[in-house]
């Protein structure tokens, strides 16, 4: 099996940044990171933390003040950019941990006027997903955000959407390959949305790279082993990212949970903390190699890619729920050698 060379680079830690659940989203060279919870159920406020990227030796961490309006504080939101701006779509929130609905409505932040804007359908008639938490969303770099499954007020999802954006029109598409899962991952490549992993409510999805072909608007599956040998074990609330490494695009996922915890959302399963990058051109996955320090095992974290120097890219990787059941406040950054 081949193996792809990486390195991990910490950039910050604080007593501000520690989470889980929350969302991570990049524009350039900044991380935009909101909502999660540090106890159980208990979303931290509404403001927004950006980490500045732009040098590895001095990044910094700054907390925003809540605009008004401002979304809600809630957890299990999903976050996406596309030109410019940070959209999001729903999560949980409130004493009783119910999906916030918000009848189709995203909210969208600019960063050059540090101001929300709920993005509401041009037909409120028109059918629109439901609220959800633990979604995933992804954004085609034009003017269309895709959002898939998570969970409802009961059971999971197995649903596609897209939102055009100008037009402000949701879209349902034919649903993902079954079981409905929450905590899935999505990344959005060459044409084509890729879904991998999850939680169907008993075990942990994989063994299966999920495609939709965007212009066909029609799925189909590349399997293999998730042994951890041929390719990453099953696992949910990880991550998938498109990233380009030396001239080719590859998709790359990484740590996540393999086994629930017994107490639910209130406690902590098997963690991972391994990196598999997909090789589009090739259909293999390889082995990230990273050698000296790197972030421990976590799930419910957040991730996204960010652009450096001359378009290279660099995943970044922010908290999440360790093992011990704690919340983690670190940022890292892997740079692909």
């Amino acid at each position: 099996m081949a193996s792809l060379p990486a390195r991990w680079t910490r950039l910050a830690s604080s007593e501000r940044l520690a989470r889980s659940s929350q969302s991570l989203s990049a524009l350039g060279s900044q991380a935009w990171i909101f909502g999660g919870e540090l106890l159980p159920r208990q979303p931290v406020d509404n403001r927004l933390d950006l980490v500045q990227l732009s040098s590895s030796q001095d990044p910094t961490t700054t907390t925003l003040y809540a605009p008004t309006p401002a979304p809600t504080p809630r957890v299990g939101a999903a976050t996406t950019t596309l030109n410019g701006a940070l959209y999001l779509f729903s999560g949980r929130g409130g004493l009783a941990m119910a999906p916030i609905e918000e009848n189709g409505a995203l909210w969208r932040y600019d960063p050059t006027q540090s101001a929300w804007t709920l993005l509401e359908p041009a037909d409120p008639s028109a059918p629109y997903p439901a609220g959800r938490s633990y979604h995933a969303m992804a954004s085609d770099g034009t003017d269309t955000l895709y959002l898939h499954a998570g969970c409802p007020e009961k059971g999971r999802l197995a649903d596609l959407w897209s939102f055009s954006v100008a037009p402000r029109t949701w879209t349902e598409l034919p649903a993902a390959p079954a079981p409905a899962r929450g905590g899935p991952s999505t990344a959005i490549c060459r044409g084509r949305l890729y879904r991998m992993n999850g939680f169907d409510g008993q075990t942990e999805q994989g063994g299966a790279v999920d495609v939709f072909d965007l212009a066909a608007r029609a799925w189909s599956t590349i399997a293999f082993k998730p042994d951890g040998v041929q390719g990453p074990e099953a696992r949910s609330v990880s991550a998938l990212l498109a990233v380009r490494v030396g001239g080719r695009d590859w998709l790359v996922t990484l740590f996540g949970e393999r086994d629930p915890s017994s107490l639910g959302h209130a406690g902590a399963g098997k963690m991972l903390g391994d990196v598999w990058a997909f090789d589009l051109e090739q259909g293999k996955w390889a082995k990230v190699e990273v050698g000296g320090d790197a972030p421990a095992p976590r799930g419910w974290f957040g991730a996204d890619v960010a652009t450096e120097g001359e378009g290279g890219h660099a995943v970044i990787v922010h908290g999440g729920l360790a093992e011990d059941n704690s919340r983690l406040g670190d940022v890292w950054k892997l740079d692909f050698e």
